[in-house]
């Protein structure tokens, strides 16, 4: 029965081996879970509401119907009509969250680097064998956790990109409607402020 000793002994040492490895998965952290909910933005104040003062005279009428001709003026002359916008809210930016979750490459490296690492080490040293390839499972697995976690935040910062040129036009849209009301208005013998 000699033969079959360091068989039994090297299956013992990888079982444990695999133990420790599966030990150390359980360290991995979990997927994040969002329990609480994004505060909702408050909506931006509008910029096309103009005061108008009547520096002629002007009747109450007339100021109603001059600034009317002057709104339907300004949305021709802007391509923007703030009465068919909604409230305008800032455009919101999703949490992007890596796929798998971090924390599993470190411990699929650590499980797999146990396996491997007790496989080709001498059947005297397999406990240290599996030891060593969890260790270095481990690092590979964490810096592809890192590469994961690096990319998606990448991909959060475009969508922060794009959401700050989505306002930024649309804020130009707003001033350029208000530029257009206000030289009408004024045009016409109002004070606009």
């Amino acid at each position: 029965m000699p033969s079959t000793t360091p068989l039994f002994r090297r299956t013992a040492v990888l079982a444990s081996a695999c133990a420790c490895a599966a030990l150390l998965a359980g360290c991995a952290s979990p997927p994040r879970q969002r329990t609480e909910r994004a505060p909702i933005p408050e909506p931006l104040p509008p910029v096309t509401e103009v005061t108008v003062y009547p520096s002629r005279g002007q009747s109450a009428r007339e100021l109603r119907r001059d600034r009317f001709e002057c709104h339907e003026w300004a949305v021709r002359q802007s391509g923007f009509d703030p009465a068919t916008m909604s409230v305008r809210m800032p455009t919101p930016v999703p949490r992007v969250e890596p796929d798998p979750p971090v924390g599993y490459g470190t411990a699929a490296g650590a499980v797999t680097g146990a396996v491997v690492g007790a496989a080709v080490s001498s059947p005297r040293h397999t406990g240290q064998g599996a030891a060593v390839g969890a260790v270095v499972g481990a690092v590979a697995g964490a810096a592809s956790d890192a590469a994961r976690e690096a990319r998606a935040g990448r991909i959060e910062d475009a969508y922060a990109v794009r959401a700050a040129r989505h306002d930024a036009e649309y804020a130009e849209d707003e001033n350029r409607y208000r530029r257009a009301l206000s030289a009408c208005l004024e045009g016409r013998g109002y004070t606009v402020r």
